[in-house]
């Protein structure tokens, strides 16, 4: 049981539920192919399904790290550091952005923009959930939109999201790794018709990294 006291510095932010911190390559979007250091923060409502780390929902699992802590940590290891979940955005994320950019790190974040923004990114990573919806600021200042193709009304959606995004955020469908021998030829020949979108794929689980 975690004492309110811990519990107050974890909702400002400078304590959070760590589930996981690891060094390895970024298998999906924009950056795949590079080496980074991801935190992955424990916590997330959003519900998905097709989730592949559950295990990351419940942030009373994973028992609070000062923000010092996993700052020392990541700077051990890569200029770059990516920032996922669960949900990241359920905590304040000013503290941990702050004590990375101190050290002359890259911030990216990984989100489905449920929760407002906090923090000082260098690469926002949008994908967004039907579930909980992005609010505020977000669409504006991410990156790149990154939607998960699970059925065709995924197609739909996606659209409906690349609308609220910016004309430099590019965008990518990315088929869920369950249904990818079905959805990858559909996403295909969708961006073959459209585009404006890129492919996807979570090559680290090609790969067998992390």
């Amino acid at each position: 049981m975690v004492s309110e006291e811990i519990m107050d510095l974890v909702n400002q932010g400078t304590m959070l539920p760590l589930m996981e911190e690891f060094y390895t390559i970024q298998g999906e979007g924009y950056h795949k192919g590079t080496a980074a250091y991801f935190i992955r923060v424990g916590g997330c409502d959003v519900g998905c399904h097709w989730c592949d780390v559950k295990e990351s929902w419940n942030a009373e699992t994973h028992p609070p790290i000062s923000v010092d802590a996993i700052v020392e940590n990541a700077t051990k290891h890569s200029d770059t550091i990516v920032v996922t979940g669960g949900e990241p955005l359920t905590w304040d994320m000013n503290p941990l952005t702050q004590g990375l950019k101190a050290q002359n790190l890259q911030t990216h974040i990984e989100t489905s923009g449920a929760y407002p923004l906090t923090g000082t990114w260098d690469w926002i990573c949008l994908s967004p959930k039907k579930n909980k919806l992005p609010v505020g600021e977000i669409y504006n200042k991410a990156h790149e939109l990154k939607v998960i193709i699970y059925n065709k009304h995924d197609f739909i959606f996606a659209e409906e999201q690349a609308a609220k995004v910016s004309q430099d955020c590019i965008l990518y469908l990315q088929p869920e790794w369950s249904v990818r021998e079905k959805m990858i030829p559909q996403i295909v020949e969708y961006v073959m018709k459209n585009p404006k979108w890129k492919v996807s794929l979570q090559t680290h689980k090609y790969l067998n990294i992390p």
